[in-house]
């Protein structure tokens, strides 16, 4: 399976449909809280609806801890990345991996005409990778270890 021919969709269908978001209006206590209790590296930030943002664990660490903001305290709208990256459902893997590589982000929303359909990882596009090499492997054993048709 080539990964040049392949799209983030295939990758949507592999997975569970559960995207996590938070209020803008929401403290970093509820956001953690939510993300903890998800199992969740970050949840994406709504205004109406509306996605205006991701929140990371990253985020966590440089806007809140490391500036001793009190998560009690501190709305999520004022520590959040709004300025963040966004693929289509017909991105290549190839080249989700390639942006998730050179903006070092893990999470990356897949929107169509501001609509979301879905979130992928880091960790998916790993588990995708090794089921694609396991079944390019399980073919090319099959072919060499297999009697010739002709």
């Amino acid at each position: 399976m080539s990964l040049l021919k392949v799209t983030v969709t295939q990758i949507l269908k592999e997975k569970s449909s559960s995207v996590f978001s938070v209020n803008e209006d929401c403290t970093v206590a509820a956001a953690v809280a939510a993300m903890n209790q998800a199992r969740v590296g970050s949840v994406l930030v709504k205004r109406d609806q509306q996605v205006v943002g991701i929140f990371t664990e990253r985020d966590v660490l440089v806007r809140v801890v490391s500036e001793q903001r009190d998560p009690a305290k501190t709305i999520v709208r004022d520590v959040m990345t709004a300025h963040f990256k966004s693929i289509t459902k017909d991105t290549p893997v190839e080249d989700a991996m390639q942006l998730m590589t050179d903006r070092r982000v893990r999470h990356l929303p897949v929107l169509e005409n501001g609509r979301l359909l879905g979130m992928i990882s880091i960790g998916d596009v790993t588990r995708w990778l090794l089921l694609a090499n396991e079944v390019e492997v399980d073919n090319l054993r099959k072919y060499v270890f297999s009697e010739y048709p002709g």
